[in-house]
């Protein structure tokens, strides 16, 4: 297949390779354009979904960078739920938010016929103690399976476009070569003028599947990783949170 593909591309040197492509690609049969079609779609969801969440991450770090300055800077928890609206692109926020609701709602519950109290880790003298930290480290543990969550939104789908984009290109190639064959058995002919043009046509097809998927697998891959180094950084902000409470309320 591959002597016959260079064949004719020798054969027809005097045309430029991009205008070879597209000649190949307005020859192609109604299911070749279908597949190529899909194929075009998935590549650009999956660049635009790239974007998108390199957008977001990018955001993320810096917001979370902003919130872990105010949060080791403050002396209150209030002071730190006041800046909470405006950097609520970060996944700490959330953790942040979870933790302290459980904190303030057992504080709450020592301290009847009083209003919410403004917890003050920074200051140990006076304060109430918790009723149950690991019932803080579970709401902690909840808000970071959510923030993963949200984070990982529409990341499978770039696996999805990496694993079926070669198979994709693969059935318009089996198709393209179902084709060539079928000529080949109508005119009894089997030089390379007659089956050299649909060979190349079908080969089309599963270029393009490589060129969705390999850009694809790039994408997971990355984003996956700076998933996980946003989970990471739940992690160490949670324990330094639970430390912090067991510290000044236990």
């Amino acid at each position: 297949m591959f002597a016959l593909l260079m064949q004719a591309t020798t054969g027809a040197a005097s045309e430029g390779s991009s205008t070879g492509i597209f000649s190949l690609i307005a020859r192609s049969t109604a299911i070749s354009l279908a597949v190529l079609l899909s194929l075009v779609l998935l590549s650009m969801w999956s660049w635009g979904i790239f974007l998108y969440k390199w957008w977001t991450f990018r955001r993320a770090a810096q917001q979370s960078a902003q919130f872990l300055e105010v949060f080791r800077r403050s002396n209150k928890f209030s002071e730190v739920q006041a800046v909470c609206r405006s950097l609520g692109d970060s996944p700490l926020v959330g953790l942040f938010q979870a933790g302290y609701a459980e904190l303030t709602a057992q504080l709450r519950q020592t301290t009847p016929g009083e209003g919410a109290p403004d917890p003050n880790p920074r200051a140990p003298a006076g304060r109430p103690t918790l009723k149950s930290l690991p019932a803080v480290d579970r709401a902690l543990l909840r808000a970071s399976a959510v923030e993963v969550n949200k984070l990982e939104t529409y990341v499978s789908f770039l696996a999805t476009v990496a694993s079926m984009g070669p198979f994709i290109g693969l059935f318009g190639t089996v198709v393209g070569i179902m084709n060539a064959f079928e000529q080949i058995g109508i005119t009894g002919s089997t030089s390379l003028q007659a089956v050299g043009g649909p060979i190349a046509e079908a080969l089309v097809a599963t270029a393009a599947g490589l060129a969705a998927a390999i850009p694809a697998v790039l994408f997971y891959n990355y984003l996956a990783g700076r998933v996980k180094l946003f989970a990471s950084e739940m992690d160490d902000f949670a324990m330094e949170f639970l430390n912090i409470c067991e510290r000044n309320f236990s």
